[in-house]
């Protein structure tokens, strides 16, 4: 049988990824203390604030001026995943939606028609430094939902599987399911018009995190599906014998199952796999559309409309320090952890 390694890639900024997916983006950032505005406690002489993506002593602000992160900016045609590992997110949307979420909890938004966010990485402790690190991964949507009605969701720590598999010698890989399957474990609902809804696209993200030395047999999926591995952390490990160097995509055949072996370093590691949508893709900045008309249109309606205006107070729109995880979505509903 031929080997399950198709392709073997350096990760870059951002990640390159296959259909469905557009790309992934991994922030790690080790902000300092907080000031009383949750900005970092530390000079931002020498940053090119509002543009600041160089890693000056470990961390950025990224678009942010007094808080590192995303001032407000539209998106069209395409889903968010934003999962936070480590530290807090603060969005705000047009829609008046708004929710503080991270360690280990992760928010899936449907941008459709438009709308605009921001997220705000507010540095809450001020007396210990405030590490952040997430993944934002870019779901396309196919043309029949490009232009549905916004929405977002949360997929709360508590609700997400967190799957403990132990080897013969007793080392441990743990998985947290995002989306998809694993065995009999189902990862908490996408959604409604997400490509990930649909079952028949097999669509799964799940991090996955190896004790040293630990071996773990990730299983076969369906044919035609698109599914990368890529190795985040650590050192030494094999996929199918194969050595696989750090911080490197894998793309696998997704039709056979693989055998991961880790060295004798911890591992931490990231699998997207879904069904294609094979259709054209017309990208411009946060537009996504099938044709160079579609992006046209959204420059458009954006330009006319602002996709509903921003109504919060500030552009870097932050939530009160001792606030906790919470939701509130543009209906009204709330949810508090």
């Amino acid at each position: 049988m031929a080997s399950p390694i198709k392709k073997i890639k350096p990760l870059n900024f951002p990640w390159e990824t296959s259909d469905p997916f557009l790309f992934c983006v991994h922030h790690a950032d080790a902000y300092p203390k907080g000031n009383e505005e949750m900005g970092p406690d530390a000079s931002l002489e020498g940053r090119n604030i509002g543009q600041d993506f160089t890693i000056k002593e470990g961390w950025r602000m990224y678009h942010g001026t007094k808080v590192p992160g995303f001032p407000p900016h539209p998106h069209r045609g395409f889903e968010t995943v934003t999962v936070v590992t480590e530290g807090f997110i603060d969005h705000s949307d047009s829609l008046g939606a708004t929710a503080r979420f991270g360690n280990g909890d992760v928010q899936w938004m449907t941008a459709g028609k438009g709308l605009q966010h921001a997220e705000m990485f507010p540095l809450l402790k001020r007396d210990e430094p405030n590490p952040l690190e997430l993944f934002q991964i870019w779901l396309n949507l196919p043309e029949k939902s490009k232009m549905v009605e916004p929405h977002f969701g949360m997929l709360w720590y508590e609700a997400i599987p967190r799957l403990e598999y132990k080897d013969e010698r007793g080392k441990v890989t743990t998985v947290a399911l995002i989306a998809g399957k694993l065995d009999d474990n189902i990862a908490p609902a996408t959604p409604p018009k997400s490509w990930a809804a649909e079952d028949r696209n097999e669509v799964t993200i799940m991090t996955i995190d190896m004790e040293a030395n630990a071996e773990w047999t990730l299983p076969e999926a369906s044919e035609g599906l698109n599914r990368t591995i890529y190795y985040i952390e650590g050192e030494g490990l094999t996929l199918a014998e194969e050595a696989i160097p750090g911080y490197h995509g894998v793309e696998l055949d997704s039709s056979q199952e693989i055998i991961l072996k880790n060295g004798d370093q911890k591992t931490r590691l990231l699998l997207l796999q879904g069904r294609p949508i094979n259709e054209p893709v017309v990208q411009y900045g946060p537009f996504v559309m099938n044709t160079q008309e579609g992006i046209q249109q959204a420059m458009q309606d954006y330009q006319q409309t602002q996709f509903g205006g921003w109504p919060w107070p500030t552009n870097e729109h932050v939530h009160d320090r001792e606030k906790g995880r919470f939701a509130i979505h543009a209906d009204g509903r709330e949810e508090i952890k």
